[in-house]
């Protein structure tokens, strides 16, 4: 499993990015990672192992680095996360919560199309870096996220940092769910609606499966639209999620005690 959080505001989004992030570690325990974007330095990144202690022990002493008004943060249970990638379609970092069934199939499909894999994970393949390989082959992020949605057996969802705003794309058959949160001057985007409260973000939508949104400090735009079929992975109800968190409009905790 695992779980992400990202936010673009108008202004410094580090202290929201660092606790929203946080806020998803129920849902992993291997990997943390968080990058921001600043328009005159870049993307900064950093990625820590947390099989020996807590995501806020490791990343707190080196929050100054994360500037910028923008950001995503992940837990992993699988792969070291974010990548960021310079492509056709820009400079980009890519966050994913998934499960590929198929990945020595897509991985042998790559190679022999001539990509390579530079990002490797205990001597295996990124499953991160491998599907931001399958949306860089699209002619744009939504062709290329479409591509994954055809490729992939299994499930995928992503937040993908650009240098304009986030992009949120919900695996196709909606098994791991996005909820979009709202302030003034600030959006937020995340597995858990539970790390919004704090933050003082207030539920704006349930993104839909297969759904894909773009997302600035100033609104939202749709990109695509969600799919009418949905096979939302039950056991965030009865063990992965936590008690306060909604999903579909439907409460962990409300919902375990009504089955």
């Amino acid at each position: 499993m695992g779980g992400f959080f990202g936010t673009v505001a108008k202004s410094a989004c580090c202290a929201d990015l660092f606790y929203g992030t946080d806020y998803n570690s129920h849902l992993g325990t291997r990997r943390g990672g968080m990058v921001t974007y600043d328009k005159e330095l870049g993307f900064r990144r950093s990625i820590h192992n947390l099989e020996s202690t807590y995501f806020r022990t490791k990343f707190e002493n080196e929050l100054d680095k994360f500037t910028g008004n923008s950001g995503i943060g992940v837990i992993s249970d699988t792969d070291p996360q974010p990548i960021i990638f310079n492509s056709h379609l820009g400079r980009f970092a890519i966050v994913t919560v998934a499960k590929i069934a198929n990945l020595d199939e897509l991985e042998k499909q790559l190679l022999d199309e001539n990509f390579h894999f530079a990002e490797l994970s205990s001597g295996a393949t990124n499953p991160t870096e491998l599907i931001a390989l399958l949306i860089i082959k699209g002619k744009s992020f939504v062709e290329g996220i479409e591509n994954v949605y055809r490729s992939v057996k299994g499930s995928c969802s992503m937040l993908i940092l650009t240098e304009n705003g986030i992009i949120a794309a919900r695996d196709k058959l909606g098994r791991t769910p996005i909820v979009v949160g709202h302030k003034e001057g600030a959006y937020a985007v995340s597995s858990e609606s539970s790390s919004f409260p704090n933050l003082d973000y207030e539920i704006d939508r349930y993104i839909g499966p297969g759904e894909i949104l773009h997302i600035t400090a100033d609104g939202i735009t749709q990109l695509r639209a969600p799919e009418e079929e949905m096979q939302i992975c039950a056991f965030l109800w009865v063990y992965y999620g936590f008690p306060t968190s909604c999903y579909e409009n439907r409460n962990v905790e409300k919902k375990s005690i009504n089955n």
